[in-house]
């Protein structure tokens, strides 16, 4: 999609066509005794380029490092090393019902996305070719759905832990931005029974602390059965943080966004590949911005999408 398709509203198809040769590894896998399950990751980088930033993408509850090719392919092919890991919940580990990580996978998830961190050297060593050309200072979290609020966790976000009952810091100041995509927003009355009684990590969230700047977004259709309020809940991290967020809300789209969790994932019930191809543009867009790589796309896509003249959906910023 160029500027003037933006514009224009006209649709591309998705994925966009690769600027660079994307090298693709699976499984890297990262020892951790304490997880119960060594930590398997996905790790697609370009094929050439120096200093090139990471992202670390958190998939949605009971997916795993096999999802979102839309975004992490487009990512890489643009000068981007994405690192997918599989959390405790990937459907792929099929843990029992009964297993004593489940409260605490929410924790867990953010254990895994610094266990990559503190382990790069070994992410570095595991693909032929990448040691030596990552930039370890832009680094971004992003994730949908449940991985959004494992990445918005790096940012500041606080979640009252359904054991301790302790709202700790466990941000990163290794994370320099973050990509928030169909996420969840306040707690409290605002979950419907179920969500409050099987969820607990959604039942207090605090948003107040999320300083690092992020990306939100949402689908002005997506009627999540885990809240009484409708779509405008997924807007709530961009809504109820600091400063030096945006928001880009899209027209008609559903909780995954016209399809970013595969090229053939059924699970999308409003797949739009010109949906997904404005994902694409803005959240590259935004990523290059937010590590101060480039500003120039983030400038033109911020005109083409202020206010509610653009077909596909609107951005905003504050």
């Amino acid at each position: 999609m160029t500027a003037s398709d933006m514009a224009t509203g006209a649709p591309a198809a998705a994925p966009v066509a690769s600027v660079n040769p994307v090298v693709s590894v699976k499984p890297v896998v990262l020892h951790a005794p304490e997880r119960g399950d060594d930590l398997r990751l996905r790790v697609s980088a370009p094929v050439t380029g120096h200093d090139l930033p990471v992202v670390l993408l958190a998939h949605g509850f009971g997916s795993s490092l096999d999802g979102y090719g839309p975004l992490a392919d487009h990512w890489a092919a643009h000068g981007f090393v994405v690192i997918q890991p599989t959390h405790l919940d990937s459907r792929t580990l099929a843990l029992a019902a009964d297993d004593p990580r489940r409260p605490r996978m929410w924790r867990f998830r953010v254990e895994d996305m610094k266990r990559v961190l503190d382990d790069l050297d070994v992410v570095e060593a595991a693909v032929p070719g990448l040691r030596g050309r990552l930039d370890r200072d832009r680094v971004a979290a992003a994730g949908h759905s449940f991985g959004g609020q494992t990445a918005g966790i790096l940012l500041g976000l606080r979640v009252r832990d359904p054991e301790t009952g302790r709202a700790e810091d466990l941000s990163d100041p290794r994370v320099k931005a973050g990509v928030l995509l169909a996420t969840a927003g306040t707690g409290g009355s605002d979950l419907t029974p179920f969500a409050a009684e099987n969820l607990p990590w959604l039942r207090d969230p605090d948003f107040t602390h999320m300083t690092t700047p992020a990306l939100v977004v949402a689908g002005d259709r997506d009627d999540l059965p885990f809240t009484v309020r409708g779509a405008d809940w997924t807007a709530d991290p961009y809504v109820l943080s600091p400063g030096g967020k945006s928001l880009l809300t899209l027209f008609g789209a559903e909780h995954f966004l016209g399809g970013i969790s595969g090229y053939d994932a059924a699970e999308a019930t409003d797949e739009n590949p010109a949906h997904v191809a404005l994902v694409q543009r803005v959240t590259l867009a935004y990523l290059r911005h937010a590590l101060d790589i480039d500003s120039t796309d983030w400038t033109a896509t911020r005109k083409a999408l202020a206010g509610d003249t653009h077909p596909l959906g609107r951005l905003e910023s504050k």
